[in-house]
């Protein structure tokens, strides 16, 4: 197949890219990047654009047979108003142009990416895919992130829409963020640990999306997270026991909220995610549990 992957070249879409390139098709990254580091296949090419903004870019979607939308801007920063703007635009627009792109009545595979942070702070309410989302600053931006994607089915194109949780893996993510903590001895929980922590091996996300790609049974919402959430504290305990180090420093809630703002509460929300969909299609997660997953990652 000739792939079309926005954020091709990103902690997530470097690694897909890779997985897809080694299975045989032709990917063609989209980024912002004029000059980036490039993957070395001859089956590999990049598109610099601005994706939040219409142009010349959106003549290549017509050419291929999938679309895979991975672009946004890190949610890992401190937010105010115009940070929150460049998060909202940077997966709003992009996927409102990606679809404006696609051609009528062609059979084209549109997979787009959006989050967990659709659920909100459910506390331990078990949320499947069919579970109502939230309506705080995170809610309505994976809503409206969603909706502009599923307008692609009326050019005749599969949508599925993959809920991201934190992505566990190596070079990037919230797995480069926790590990020097704890090996400076000052890892452990975030409050009083106990929110549910919603995550993914980044194996399993680029397997996941790829079982998505090619599975024509598949469309629609799906959680993309490991079948066995944890909470905060059993995240720390597992941290520390594959680096051999404490992890009985809880971060007072209060610290988190005053360093990181609204990010914060977003950290300290608790989100019982479940791959529902996921699971019932047939797929088979290599690391369920955050334990295998950790010394995986440790290991590499």
């Amino acid at each position: 197949m000739k792939l079309l992957i926005t954020g091709g070249l990103g902690f997530v879409g470097r690694h897909l890219s890779a997985q897809l390139l080694a299975a045989g098709h032709q990917v063609t990254a989209v980024g912002r990047n004029p000059a980036p580091a490039m993957i070395l296949n001859e089956n590999f090419s990049y598109i610099a654009a601005d994706t939040t903004r219409e142009g010349n870019w959106q003549e290549f979607v017509r050419g291929f047979d999938a679309v895979i939308n991975l672009a946004g801007q890190s949610i890992f920063k401190r937010w105010n108003d115009r940070y929150k703007q460049l998060m909202y635009d940077s997966r709003v627009l992009t996927t409102r142009h990606l679809v404006a792109a696609i051609p009528e009545n062609k059979k084209v595979v549109f997979l787009s990416t959006s989050a967990v942070g659709y659920y909100g702070n459910r506390q331990d309410d078990i949320l499947v895919e069919s579970e109502p989302g939230s309506d705080d600053f995170l809610g309505i931006l994976a809503r409206d992130w969603e909706a502009e994607a599923m307008k692609a089915e009326k050019k005749g194109a599969r949508v599925a829409v993959m809920r991201f949780g934190i992505v566990l893996g190596n070079g990037g993510g919230a797995f480069a963020m926790m590990k020097p903590a704890f090996k400076l001895f000052l890892g452990g929980p975030l409050g009083n640990g106990g929110q549910w922590f919603p995550w993914i091996h980044l194996t399993d996300l680029v397997g996941a999306t790829q079982f998505l790609l090619e599975n024509e049974s598949c469309s629609g919402p799906f959680n993309f997270c490991a079948p066995e959430p944890v909470r905060n504290r059993d995240l720390a305990t597992a941290f520390g026991h594959v680096l051999t180090r404490p992890s009985i420093l809880p971060v007072p809630a209060a610290m988190v909220r005053f360093i990181l703002g609204e990010l914060g509460d977003v950290l300290m929300a608790s989100s019982r995610v479940v791959p529902e969909r996921l699971k019932q299609a047939g797929f088979s997660f290599r690391f369920p549990d955050v334990t295998s997953a950790l010394l995986d990652l440790v290991n590499r």
